[in-house]
């Protein structure tokens, strides 16, 4: 998935919608040397990663 706000990757306003939808997140978002990150579920309990590059 690609979540985008007027051309620019919205990292914390995709977390707070995902979270909002009732997304299990399994941690917090963290600040990598590659962009910031957060794990999260699927309903079959893939896990995926939101990502935002630096």
């Amino acid at each position: 998935m690609v979540y985008k706000d007027n051309g620019f990757f919205a990292f914390a306003k995709d977390h707070a919608t995902m979270q909002n939808a009732g997304v299990h997140f399994l941690e917090e978002p963290r600040h990598e040397a590659y962009g910031t990150v957060a794990i999260f579920e699927d309903l079959y309990g893939n896990v995926w990663d939101l990502l935002q590059l630096k």
